[in-house]
């Protein structure tokens, strides 16, 4: 008993020493320099202003009406550009104007999308629902990007600002002033998929938050899947909602031990004990400048009785350094999970420091040591995203690293059996070092299914709001290389091809998170993401590309209702309903109090009559959690062989699907053989004849398929009412 008292204590004061860190931070961080904390900075201001008429103060009431935008004061922002728009010269006046209007949108967003919120508020095109019911902030808007335009008719940025308005008015196209009319933006592709349906706030799940990460995975072993989220700043809690087995959630954060364990731009599960309790990984401190930053992350360990526990400092992980992104895997073969950290190094004088990359190898005693240097892949860089995948296909996992100082880095593990972790750069040698864009979302998946990885990286170059962008696009005008999607497809012999036209990617998405899932079960990956800037005039739609066959990729964003407007961040692909349909969490909301957004659940009707598998591996010699292990499924479709291939992961580089794989196979109707590589030891298991349509489990060396039994799942509101109508007859 007394051995029992001592453990818990320490366990207690570890937590706790975190819980206690992070409100001191967030203190320190309340300070005028720190550029993501204007609620300080327009307290300063309202002191000058009572003291001092507006007037003698213009340019202090400028500063106020920007910063009451980034607190969430619309009503106090747009009372001061009012005042300002009729005492100011009239070059001011010019520059002045298009930040009033975006004031204006933002207090009717406010009013409608946030108080007076539906399933398709903010989904692009606006419309049904969407439309503004308080009209006021739109029409105010539309007053002044129409002056605006009168006087610089080549102003893209507000000309995509102003059919915004109009759209929610509901007054699209045929509204719109000709002359500035952007067409087709109501228009949908040839590809279609039926409509998805935001219901997140029948679920009592719809959180109104700035940027974070969310994970959707099992976290009490029960078979369903539970969401737990993030929020970037140490004031932001984490929310765990636990999936009640029955259509609905229950909140369980505060009985989870979570109250206090604030901030974390990213979030990752992972099983770093090897118990078979998903654990959790928060990742903090990532954009901030001048030493704000410098912020530790996270390891939380589920305790396996609904609770969860900081043993950051015991594990050996406490570090102060700005990251949003990392990687969990078995880089050394030797069945327990390590982790790779990519850091923000910025420039000295914008506050930055040696924030150099980590790798800490696991101890295989809860704790870990970082051999970076040693494995040479200390890097120095703004890194913002971390993948891994074994490219090469020798048996080692890999890293590839996205930055936004340009430059991207393919890393290979050479590990030798028994020997140190070792890595070597090949980014020339693989062909990756052409595109010296600034870089964001990135992973690897096979999305051809040949059998090797590919890699995605989305261009996050830009020199203005991404409306401008979003407007040139859509009217035909040159657009410089930004915002792009790049596809660089694995050619089998360490070096890659990029074939970002030739799949049609080659779009303007600016995507700061993201993540791939399969709509329709056909077996190739479709991919979701998040996009936007901290601009509050950046309101352009998420994007969903369906893929087509392993050939290319479709924008389906329209006819799916995924094009949120607001700030996409983490997103995550699952089968909350155990149907065999995966549908979509996605995480919203921008770096400021005044740009958060409610998250949104966007339920699948059911693309397809298409059929399906649910893997939960769980490794012997490997890793428990299985992450790294290789799945392929052979079957036959309408008398053509083929296979389908899945690494088990959480998908994307911002947002964590469950570990549990969800597979489409067509319209096969048994596998033929599912093969496992199981990561670390390689070994191969096959299984002969297996039927569609199951939840199974598979333990490594183990000859028997475990079939689970979970119940399927209609969703429920608050008063137990079905939200939504059953999954749909498939598309044809």
């Amino acid at each position: 008993m007394f051995v029992v008292i001592i453990a818990f204590s320490r366990r207690t004061t570890s937590h706790q020493e975190m819980v206690t860190l992070l409100a001191n931070l967030s203190k320190e961080n309340r300070n005028p320099r720190n550029s993501f904390c204007p609620e300080v900075k327009l307290d300063s201001l309202d002191s000058i202003l009572t003291v001092s008429p507006p007037g003698s103060n213009l340019d202090v009431l400028y500063s106020k009406a920007e910063l009451s935008l980034e607190v969430g004061k619309e009503q106090q922002s747009v009372d001061a550009y009012k005042y300002l728009l009729q005492n100011v010269d009239y070059m001011s006046l010019r520059e002045m104007m298009p930040f009033a209007g975006i004031a204006y949108m933002r207090l009717g967003e406010r009013s409608n999308c946030m108080l007076n919120h539906t399933g398709s508020s903010c989904i692009f095109p606006i419309k049904d629902d969407g439309v503004h019911r308080l009209q006021t902030g739109s029409k105010k808007a539309i007053e002044i990007y129409e002056a605006v335009l009168k006087a610089d008719p080549h102003d893209l940025q507000s000309r995509w600002l102003l059919n915004i308005a109009y759209m929610t008015l509901g007054q699209y196209p045929k509204g719109v002033p000709e002359q500035f009319l952007i067409k087709g933006l109501d228009s949908d592709t040839t590809e279609k998929v039926k409509p998805f349906v935001d219901v997140a706030e029948g679920l009592g799940i719809n959180i109104n938050g700035r940027a974070g990460g969310v994970i959707t995975d099992d976290f009490n072993n029960d078979g369903y899947i539970d969401i737990i989220t993030s929020g970037w700043d140490l004031e932001d809690p984490m929310h765990y909602f636990q999936n009640n087995r029955n259509g609905t959630f229950s909140n369980v954060t505060e009985k989870a031990g979570l109250t206090g364990i604030t901030g974390g731009l990213n979030i990752q599960q992972t099983d770093y004990n090897n118990d078979g309790n998903i654990d959790i990984f928060v990742l903090r401190g990532a954009w901030l400048r001048d030493g704000f930053g410098n912020q530790p992350s996270s390891l939380l360990r589920n305790n396996g009785d609904g609770t969860f526990t900081d043993v950051t400092t015991e594990s050996g992980l406490l570090y102060f350094h700005p990251t949003q992104a990392a990687t969990w895997a078995d880089f050394n073969n030797d069945g327990w999970l390590d982790v790779f950290i990519g850091t923000e190094n910025l420039p000295v004088m914008d506050g930055g420091g040696m924030h150099q990359c980590m790798l800490y190898l696991n101890n295989k005693n809860g704790t870990f040591t970082n051999v970076a240097a040693l494995a040479h892949c200390n890097l120095e860089g703004y890194v913002k995203g971390v993948t891994s995948a074994d490219y090469n296909k020798d048996g080692r996992m890999d890293v590839f690293l996205s930055t936004m100082d340009g430059k991207k880095h393919l890393l290979k593990n050479k590990t030798k059996p028994g020997g140190m972790v070792d890595f070597e750069e090949t980014t020339e040698e693989a062909g990756l070092a052409n595109n010296k864009e600034r870089s964001f979302t990135t992973w690897f998946f096979d999305f051809d299914n040949d059998g090797w990885q590919d890699i995605v990286v989305s261009d996050y170059n830009f020199t203005t709001s991404l409306g401008y962008y979003s407007a040139a696009k859509a009217l035909g005008q040159p657009v410089p290389l930004a915002g792009n999607v790049f596809l660089y497809r694995n050619n089998h012999n360490g070096k890659f091809t990029d074939v970002t036209v030739k799949a049609g990617l080659d779009k303007v998405v600016y995507s700061m998170g993201g993540n791939f899932g399969d709509i329709d079960n056909d077996g190739y990956p479709d991919m979701y993401f998040g996009t936007g800037n901290p601009d509050f005039k950046s309101l352009v739609p998420n994007k969903l590309f369906r893929n087509i066959g392993g050939k290319r990729f479709a924008d389906v964003t329209t006819s799916s209702r995924l094009g949120n407007l607001q700030k996409g961040h983490g997103v995550a692909f699952a089968d909350f309903r155990n149907t065999g349909v995966q549908d979509i969490y996605a995480e919203m909301g921008g770096a400021y109090k005044g740009d958060s957004y409610t998250s949104s659940l966007y339920l699948n009707p059911g693309q397809s009559n298409n059929n399906w598998i649910s893997l939960k591996l769980e490794g012997v010699k490997a890793n428990k959690a299985a992450i790294g292990s290789h799945i392929k499924l052979s079957f036959t479709e309408n008398g053509v062989k083929r296979s389908v291939y899945k690494d088990v992961n959480s998908g994307g580089s911002f947002g964590s699907s469950p570990l549990q794989q969800e597979i489409g196979i067509g319209q096969a109707t048994v596998i033929d053989e599912l093969e496992i590589t199981w990561a670390g030891s390689q070994t191969v298991q096959r299984f002969k004849n297996v039927k569609p349509n199951q939840f199974l489990q598979i333990t490594e060396g183990d000859a028997n398929l475990k079939v689970k039994q979970l119940a399927k799942l209609v969703f429920k509101n608050k008063k137990g009412m079905p939200i939504c109508a059953p999954l749909t007859a498939s598309l044809k």
